[in-house]
């Protein structure tokens, strides 16, 4: 089946959770939270096989000079086929020439940053205060 991109699309909650639930996303747990900060994010870009979500990336941005990647999802029945990449590229057309492009990566997905050209930035460590159980 044929993977769509889409940039202006809203998927429906129950679609949304269906995707964060198939890869243990804690932010599954605060579904209205999480419906409410993809919908205000400066760009969603969601991946479909037909009316089914498979795939999505978001970006908070200033609009100017720096971005940040806050989540970059690809359904597990779905991996390996180069989703993810195509999502980052549509985010490169919009922020590549950005001052500062930023993410948070962990486990696998260091590796996959790492192919989109994301380097570590120097001596600085990735700092929160989190309210998940996934890391």
């Amino acid at each position: 089946m044929t993977i769509e991109l889409r940039d202006a699309e809203h998927p429906s909650l129950s679609q949304l959770l269906a995707l964060y639930q198939a890869l243990g996303w804690s932010a599954a747990s605060k579904p209205e939270a999480l419906r409410q900060g993809l919908l205000h994010s400066d760009t969603l870009i969601t991946a479909w096989a037909g009316d089914r979500l498979v795939g999505l990336g978001n970006a908070i941005s200033d609009g100017h000079l720096v971005v940040y990647y806050p989540h970059l999802l690809v359904h597990p029945a779905y991996q390996g086929q180069g989703i993810g990449a195509q999502i980052m590229a549509r985010m490169q057309e919009k922020y590549g020439h950005f001052h500062m492009q930023m993410v948070v990566a962990d486990g696998e997905a260091v590796e996959f940053y790492r192919k989109a050209g994301f380097v570590p930035a120097g001596q600085t460590q990735a700092m929160w205060i989190y309210h998940g159980n996934e890391h």
